[in-house]
């Protein structure tokens, strides 16, 4: 470990913009997909011959190797960042969307009829007793998407995208590298179990609070 620890003196700096410039590829890609997948959810959940068809596309989409992901799209649109955010994108779809789908799908019927009776539209629904209901759900779908999503960036040090894997692929390419690699490895862990923990305590938080008689 002593050869860890004077790499991280030595290049300090230089790690920790990898490690931001990692975290906000990470988090681009499962923001921008949380954008689509929540409200696509929304629209399939109870459509459910639709939702078997888009759930099964997006699942096609997760069994593709993410380096082959990265190979297909770098020929479509290019290397650098841009092409991993949207790789990670794909690959948060399905998380999010199937967790959005099963939160709107443990909502009780007698619920949203009890709101339409009351006079709510179906937005109002949607907003006031389906979402509030299934967030924490949803925030369990996006909590897998972003931990899957770290691994995925630091392969994109293979399409110029800079990040945490291009310290991992630098040890494996001089001689006695293994401190370099640790030196990677160590940050790109430490942020996976972070976002996992953190993402953990605001889905417990957000789940709906439960009373029993005494």
């Amino acid at each position: 470990m002593q050869g860890v620890f004077l790499y991280y003196s030595q290049n300090g700096s230089y790690v920790f913009s990898q490690f931001i410039r990692h975290f906000l590829i990470s988090v681009y890609g499962v923001l921008f997909a949380a954008v689509v997948a929540i409200p696509l959810g929304f629209f399939i959940a109870r459509r459910y011959k639709l939702s078997s068809v888009i759930i099964g596309i997006a699942n096609v989409l997760q069994t593709i190797p993410s380096l082959a992901m990265l190979a297909i799209l770098m020929f479509a649109i290019g290397t650098g960042p841009n092409t991993v955010i949207f790789s990670v994108f794909l690959y948060s779809i399905l998380p999010i969307l199937k967790n959005t789908v099963a939160g709107i799908n443990s909502v009780s019927p007698s619920l949203v009829d009890a709101a339409t009776g009351m006079g709510m539209t179906r937005s109002q629904i949607m907003r006031k007793v389906e979402f509030p209901l299934a967030v924490s759900i949803i925030m369990g779908g996006i909590r897998n998407a972003l931990v899957v999503a770290i691994g995925v960036t630091a392969v994109g040090t293979f399409i110029g995208a800079g990040g945490l894997g291009d310290i991992i692929t630098r040890g494996i390419t001089v001689a006695n590298g293994g401190p370099i690699i640790i030196a990677g490895a160590i940050p790109t862990a430490l942020m996976a179990v972070l976002a996992d923990l953190i993402l953990g305590a605001i889905e417990n938080k957000l789940k709906p609070k439960t009373y029993t008689k005494v």
